[in-house]
């Protein structure tokens, strides 16, 4: 069997976790051994692309500080998978119990933020959701962040293979997106892409957001941290939303002794307790 060592790059083990130790140390994402593969196969384009010889050569490239170097790997080795209402319950409680108990308080203006949003399907899924059950305008605002700059450049063109969103209701699809026969894509509206605000954000550093949210996704973010970090980044959440304000989070996850600040109230869905 071919190791790693014997491939096209050669990739050592210390090469291997001095680019687990990179990723960790700057974006808190976790590189365990059974993501070798994964590291490998994104990278040796980048190697063929700088005519790098071997692993050690592009590590000693991110070591050297190069910042648009470190940008294309965090991009690089960054998983993004995502789709249009991926576990819709959430966004089904979003519209008969969040935007219910937020019409009812009478409060003015509602902030939703998709930490963690890839390629846009999701906060668009949200805008959808806000624009069907509010036809009339409403001081709803949407933040979506990602470290990634490729899949937000993706997300603010709002440009995606009609296949992405054929699953939808035929009365989504006219309202919500503009087809393009020729190139078999779609284009999402304005009246969508002017509710949504695209920034790149990494989560572990500075958040210059100075507003409470009402809603935080932070969905399948998680799982990529290891324990000390879910903790540190879940009591922050905490901290960003606004009384009795909910965060949800994905299918695989589960934050219910991360944080006593938090009361489980519907499938991988929790409440703010004050």
């Amino acid at each position: 069997m071919e190791t790693f060592e014997q491939r096209e790059f050669p990739m050592r083990d210390e090469d291997f976790w001095s680019l687990s130790r990179i990723a960790y140390q700057h974006t808190g994402i976790v590189l365990g051994e059974h993501k070798k593969n994964l590291v490998y196969g994104r990278l040796s384009r980048r190697l063929r692309r700088l005519s790098l010889k071997n692993f050690a050569e592009y590590v000693a490239l991110l070591e050297s500080g190069n910042p648009e170097e470190f940008d294309e790997f965090v991009n690089t080795v960054t998983t993004n998978l995502t789709s249009f209402f991926r576990e819709n319950h959430h966004f089904d409680f979003l519209k008969t119990t969040i935007f219910s108990d937020w019409v009812q308080s009478g409060r003015p203006n509602f902030l939703i933020w998709s930490a963690g949003c890839s390629t846009g399907e999701e906060p668009y899924s949200i805008a959808i959701t806000v624009t069907d059950h509010f036809p009339k305008p409403k001081a709803v605002k949407i933040l979506a962040t990602d470290l990634d700059a490729n899949v937000l450049r993706h997300a603010r063109n709002g440009i995606y293979e009609y296949s992405r969103i054929e699953g939808l209701e035929k009365s989504l699809l006219s309202q919500h997106f503009q087809r393009d026969k020729q190139s078999n894509t779609v284009l999402v509206k304005s009246h969508l892409r002017e509710k949504i605000v695209f920034n790149r954000l990494n989560l572990l550093g500075n958040w210059p957001m100075k507003k409470k949210f009402d809603v935080i996704f932070c969905r399948n973010v998680l799982i990529y941290f290891d324990k000390e970090t879910q903790t540190r980044l879940v009591a922050r959440y905490v901290d960003q939303l606004s009384s009795r304000g909910y965060l949800i989070i994905g299918h695989s996850e589960n934050i219910t002794r991360l944080n006593t600040d938090l009361e489980f109230v519907g499938q991988t869905i929790y409440r703010r307790r004050t």
